[in-house]
């Protein structure tokens, strides 16, 4: 006879797989990336700017300033390849690209769980 897991019971696992999810060495990586970012004053200060000007591009484009709009997106661009040549920042997006990964594959294997479920024939 097949097992019948309520609700509660599922949602109860789900959180203890995230507290063992949460211990994992990519998210171990990923959380200290992220404090050295947080952490990093020129990264602050660029990523501010950034927000900034995105805001302002949003006002020129909304008024119509194509030219203002395109020069404001060039500094923005030039900003970006600014803050993304800085190694912390490069470190943060590898830890964030590998903590997708790792959810990636654990979404997978429950779906494919699931899946099996579904076309496995039931016990009676």
């Amino acid at each position: 006879m097949t097992r019948r897991y309520s609700k509660e019971e599922i949602l109860a696992k789900a959180q203890k797989i995230a507290e063992h999810m949460s211990e994992s060495e990519q998210v171990s990586f990923y959380k200290q990336a992220e404090a050295k970012i947080s952490a990093n004053r020129k990264v602050q200060v660029l990523v501010d700017q950034i927000k900034k000007y995105q805001k302002e591009s949003v006002n020129l484009q909304h008024f119509g300033k194509t030219e203002a709009y395109h020069r404001n997106e060039a500094l923005i661009d030039h900003l970006q390849a600014e803050l993304d040549a800085i190694p912390v920042v490069q470190e943060f997006k590898q830890s964030l690209e590998d903590v997708n990964d790792f959810l990636q594959l654990i979404t997978k294997l429950v779906s494919s769980r699931v899946a099996d479920a579904k076309e496995s024939p039931e016990d009676e």
